[in-house]
């Protein structure tokens, strides 16, 4: 276990529910596959009407998650992480996992929501 963090800190998370409606594997690597995530309705900013927001995540799933497997989950999402480059491709976000002996298990939803629901 790590060392204890504030509500405050914790709070500065912003996690979010999308649904994974594109997934394949990243060329030239063997661990990450490149998924497209719906996370909901948000509106533009100078608030006159909403759009869908998608992000681009890549996770290292290669190996233990089909792409086609993955189209249609709802997963749980880090939605304001810093955007990180990985072989010329960034992604933006990071999905959330339980590491079960080395190997992703998705954190999933008991019963279906609307995307871009705040997980607290």
């Amino acid at each position: 276990m790590q060392e204890g963090v504030s509500f405050s800190e914790f709070s500065r998370l912003e996690l979010r529910i999308g649904r994974v409606v594109g997934a394949e594997a990243v060329e030239g690597s063997t661990k990450l596959l490149k998924l497209t995530v719906d996370l909901g309705e948000a509106t533009n900013s100078d608030q006159s009407e909403t759009e869908r927001v998608e992000r681009q995540i890549l996770a290292g799933l290669a190996g233990y998650y089909d792409p086609s497997s993955l189209v249609g989950k709802q997963i749980v999402v880090l939605v304001n992480l810093e955007p990180k480059v990985m072989l010329g491709l960034e992604s933006q976000g990071m999905l959330l996992a339980a590491d079960v002996g080395g190997r992703p298990v998705l954190l999933t939803l008991e019963e279906a929501v609307p995307e871009g629901s705040v997980v607290r």
